[in-house]
């Protein structure tokens, strides 16, 4: 039922002490609701089950914690299918919108659920479950992009490729092989937001504003409850601890870097000087002015999204780098580089998967490439280390006929045998073998190595964990 004693929508936790009313540029200053309403669905279920604690304390009874239960549910639904109720609601905070709306739904028992809790430990947990259920999304994101490199790369198994160092051509490789690197990369992220995931799985709730609740709350149960894995166990920590934000920004920085690695690859092999590569219209733009043009738009922004990311986790840091204990405002400075990162990782994942899906490999300019720029002349010195020389010394002597080659325009496959005797008697006819591209490929057998089989290996059991990934 509506009450109206008090306006709950301008409705302050802390108006008590106070006589003056807030200036109207600070008031907007100091408001977070217009982006913190976000935590809406999460400060709904850490008050349902604070609500619960409660009841089991002996300070809610039966109808009053069913009455709460009651009106947290209503907000959930209003908030669902009323787009203004949040965009007019003129409040603090998402908390304090709670708070008067529980009130306005069922009166007086509304302001108890407020017992013993703190906004300081309140937002440290919503922000946690919020969290927690958004690194779930985004490593399911990042399983996604897994399974488009592993498509394209099933699709293109026997193409080869130049792989390079200092961006010069040096070994071939499989593509296949390639985009598995960039599997292992993003296999990283995942695990890496798991782990963070069981450091965010703490709960707060219960620590009060800084020296714990004076009200006999079983903390354990109320973890239980909501899903936690356990408590943290300081209550000065608990309210001023936000390294679990660093370091889910930190990890993203690591993986929007691999998608920025990743773009910078493509844009370049999409190059008409490499010519590797062809992105669709699907993720491609043109110009205003040149209209032969074809623009990786949709990898360029990824890129310099990357940087947005690495400036949200630099800010943070200094962001809480001089806070002395416990809470301070400058903490409410954590949640919209918070949600932007998510927001920005999430999308970039999601369009890296996209981009993949539209790509086109041309694998007659890659094979070229691949067999271009005297890349077998590491097989060449492996071939005399097979005959018994040391490699050093192969390697200086294949350094000196790739020069010889060079003068004479020639690849090392059209150097006659003749002209290799005259760097070693060790040479034999059957060297033309060992420096083609099947045989560079075929050699590299060892664990992680580009041979064929290997690479078939590695792709099946990336295949296999992401299936148990999904179980």
């Amino acid at each position: 039922m509506p009450h109206s004693v008090v306006s709950y929508w301008t409705m302050k936790l802390w108006g008590g002490r106070f006589t003056g009313g807030s200036d109207p540029s600070f008031e907007a200053f100091n408001a977070s609701f217009p982006f913190d309403q976000r935590l809406l669905a999460a400060d709904v279920e850490g008050s349902r089950g604070y609500a619960q604690v409660l009841l089991e304390a002996g300070i809610l009874t039966e109808h009053e914690a069913g009455e709460i239960r009651s009106a947290l549910d209503e907000i959930i639904r209003i908030a669902s299918q009323d787009s203004s109720y949040l965009a007019t609601a003129q409040s603090e905070d998402v908390h304090s919108f709670v708070e008067s709306e529980i009130v306005r739904l069922i009166g007086e028992a509304g302001y108890k659920l407020h017992t013993g809790r703190s906004r300081n430990d309140q937002v440290a947990t919503d922000l946690r479950i919020f969290l927690r259920a958004e690194i779930d999304r985004v490593v399911a994101v990042i399983r996604k992009l897994q399974e488009a490199i592993l498509d394209l790369a099933d699709e293109n198994r026997d193409q080869v490729m130049p792989g390079y160092t200092h961006l010069q051509r040096a070994q071939p490789v499989l593509f296949a092989h390639y985009a598995l690197a960039y599997y292992e990369m993003f296999k990283r992220d995942g695990l890496r937001l798991a782990e963070i995931r069981s450091r965010v799985n703490r709960l707060p709730l219960g620590s009060g504003a800084l020296a714990g609740t004076g009200f006999d709350i079983d903390r354990d149960a109320l973890a239980r409850n909501l899903g936690f894995e356990g408590v943290c166990s300081n209550s000065l920590d608990a309210v001023s601890d936000r390294d679990f934000v660093i370091e889910f920004v930190g990890a993203a920085s690591v993986a929007m870097m691999h998608l920025s690695r990743l773009s910078e690859d493509l844009i370049l092999y999409a190059t008409a000087e490499f010519g590797f590569v062809e992105l669709s219209d699907a993720v491609s733009t043109g110009s205003s002015l040149m209209p032969q043009k074809k623009n990786p738009d949709s990898l360029e922004l990824i890129r310099g999204k990357a940087g947005r990311v690495f400036g949200h986790h630099a800010g943070l840091l200094a962001t809480m780098k001089g806070l002395p204990l416990a809470y301070n405002k400058d903490m409410q400075e954590d949640k919209e580089p918070l949600f932007d990162t998510i927001d920005t990782l999430a999308g970039s994942l999601g369009v890296m998967a996209t981009v993949l899906g539209n790509l086109k490999l041309k694998g007659d300019g890659m094979a070229v490439a691949a067999n271009g720029d005297y890349t077998n002349a590491t097989d060449l010195a492996d071939y005399l280390v097979r005959k018994g020389m040391p490699f050093r010394r192969a390697h200086e002597v294949v350094g000196r006929i790739v020069s010889h080659a060079i003068g004479h325009s020639k690849r090392l496959e059209d150097l006659p045998l003749g002209e290799y005797k005259l760097f070693s008697p060790l040479f034999e006819q059957d060297l033309y073998d060992s420096i083609s591209i099947e045989a560079s490929l075929a050699h590299r057998r060892a664990l992680g190595g580009t041979a064929p089989d290997r690479v078939l290996e590695a792709l099946a059991r990336a295949r296999q964990e992401l299936a148990d990934a999904k179980k």
